[in-house]
């Protein structure tokens, strides 16, 4: 059962949607679950409790703001190419602060996944799980949120997202208006990512149709503690497509770094 919590960020009240899963015994570091661009709690279904339960884990997973049943954005409001560090370095912080968790593992995906490389290379984590993470922009992410603007104007995108989130064209405008403005086109997050201490499970599906495996590769020649995991058979989303791998690989990772 998911509850709302409220921080202050830019000088008003958010209300961010939070469910706690896994083991509440558990002594290691809890496990932070941050969703991708069209995310939110209730669209990782039952992926962040299989993960905690079969790893022992406590975990944390929550809609960001503009998702889920978390405070919705504006209609006139547009995010800026910063909006992922504004997440990592801003938000993100307060609100472990208000549940006090400290040190978290941070398992994020997509834009999550850069969200939780972000915060890493900012602030003390145990971990990361970062699951097609982006660190760049490239033609084909480009190419697949305009085929995903098409569905949503189309009305079937815009069907099927309304079961996860109580606003729909907020969850969506905010990512994709941001993804395709032109100004997005030179976002780069890799030398930054490059500071990271802590030790990293890069993963990614060979079918990825949002970024190539250099996104992961990338990420893995830059950081010294970080530990490649490319899958076959899999596309952008391995927590649906190869869950039970992705539970035993993440979790066996995690145990070796506790």
């Amino acid at each position: 059962m998911s509850e709302l919590v409220e921080i202050a960020w830019r000088q008003r009240p958010l209300q961010l949607e939070v469910e706690r899963v896994g083991d509440p015994g558990s002594r290691g570091p809890v496990v932070v679950f941050l969703h991708e661009g069209l995310g939110s709690v209730a669209m990782w279904k039952d992926f962040p409790a299989a993960f905690c339960a079969a790893n022992g884990l406590a975990g944390m997973v929550f809609s960001r703001y503009g998702y889920g049943r978390s405070t919705p954005k504006p209609p006139h409001e547009r995010w800026a190419p910063d909006f992922m560090h504004e997440q990592a370095e801003a938000v993100l912080p307060r609100l472990l602060a208000r549940l006090g968790i400290d040190r978290p593992w941070l398992f994020g995906h997509s834009d999550g996944g850069s969200i939780a490389l972000l915060h890493a290379a900012r602030f003390p984590a145990a971990g990361v799980v970062a699951v097609a993470p982006h660190l760049f922009v490239e033609d084909v992410s480009i190419a697949s949120i305009e085929k995903a603007r098409e569905a949503y104007e189309s009305g079937d995108l815009r069907r099927g997202l309304a079961k996860y989130h109580d606003d729909p064209d907020s969850a969506f405008r905010g990512w994709n208006d941001a993804w395709l403005s032109p100004e997005f086109r030179t976002w780069n997050i890799a030398a930054e990512v490059a500071t990271i201490d802590c030790p990293v499970l890069a993963v990614q599906g060979v079918d990825d149709e949002y970024g190539t495996l250099e996104q992961v590769r990338s990420l893995v020649r830059r950081v010294p503690a970080a530990t490649l995991l490319e899958l076959a058979d899999c596309g952008h989303s391995p927590h649906r497509d190869q869950p039970e791998r992705l539970i035993r690989e993440a979790g066996a990772f995690i145990a070796e770094h506790r």
